[in-house]
């Protein structure tokens, strides 16, 4: 049978707008683990919180931008709240430690978020607030503008790929340009080089802690849209764990790349090798395979920093 190399196009070009989404929750845990060595579990219940404030506040009544505003400042809030009770006072205790913090603060959001809201599956529909033509459920069919490109794209696919797309830029910027980029590049780098030339790590954790809960809001809704705003929106989001692994967990470029790679491999794998893997159900469990076949030969990830031992 002739291979289609227009439907494999097709394939490719989904995988790489599902990657785009996996590389916007990664990047959430690489900028906490890069100024704070803190593997934060806790990054898929922030997802259900934000998403599920905003939602709950839309079906309440609130305009769109004003819930929108209100559920960044309340994870901008949380974020600062956990630097100042949780982070800050464990900052000498061992890795351990800090992580079984995240994990309980990861349980903490599943409690609060019950307690404050409720435990209900909410739809999200973001086309009931915008009228665009980008966000209608018909496909866009390229060969009205490509002749020999017949292949279709979820319109939805493209907004996501574009809004995720601009966020990751938006935030390459800010820690490339700004000034309190610069601060955390130089506390990710040596945190007592940083304190030694008077970078406060505090202010540094706390705006780390506050940009990955308005991370957790964008990618929460964009993710709310797919799966509904309910608990399964943790475990969706956990394919950002393969993304890291691959990536490295101390690069954002390693994030990006990681979420494209594991958006391409998934979609490749569930089209091509289904059949000869088992069937059904390789979407759940082929990112995590390919990230270990990855980590058998390049543990830190492609970006991640070799450690290398002195004796």
């Amino acid at each position: 049978m002739e291979f289609d190399w227009v439907y494999f196009i097709e394939v490719i070009l989904g995988g790489l707008m599902s990657g785009v989404m996996y590389s916007l929750v990664a990047i959430g845990f690489v900028l906490v683990y890069k100024s704070s060595s803190i593997f934060n579990f806790s990054q898929g219940t922030m997802l259900l919180v934000a998403s599920l404030t905003f939602v709950r506040m839309t079906e309440g009544g609130v305009n769109f931008w004003l819930a929108m505003v209100l559920a960044m400042g309340i994870m901008v809030i949380m974020g600062i709240l956990t630097e100042r009770w949780v982070i800050r006072p464990l900052a000498n205790q061992d890795l351990l430690s800090l992580f079984m913090a995240t994990v309980g603060l990861a349980t903490f959001h599943e409690g609060m978020a019950q307690y404050v809201w409720d435990a209900d599956v909410h739809g999200l529909q973001l086309s009931k607030f915008f009228d665009l033509d980008i966000l209608r459920p018909d496909p866009i069919m390229i060969v009205d503008h490509v002749a020999w490109l017949d292949i279709l794209l979820p319109r939805f696919d493209i907004f996501v790929s574009i809004v995720a797309g601009s966020m990751i830029i938006a935030l390459a910027i800010f820690f490339q340009k700004s000034r309190t980029g610069v601060s955390l590049r130089a506390v990710s780098d040596n945190h007592m080089a940083a304190l030694a030339v008077g970078i406060p790590l505090s202010r540094v954790w706390a705006i780390v802690w506050s940009v990955t809960g308005v991370i957790a809001l964008i990618s929460g809704l964009l993710w709310a849209e797919r799966v509904s705003v309910s608990f399964t929106l943790i475990e969706a989001v956990m394919k950002a764990l393969p993304v890291i692994l691959i990536g490295g967990l101390t690069s954002i470029p390693g994030a990006i790349i990681g979420g494209l790679v594991i958006g391409v491999g998934e979609k490749v794998g569930e089209i091509y090798f289904a059949d000869a893997l088992g069937g059904q159900g390789i979407e759940l469990w082929f990112a995590y395979f390919m990230a270990l076949m990855f980590l058998v030969f390049r543990p830190q990830g492609m970006f991640g920093e070799k450690i290398i031992e002195r004796v």
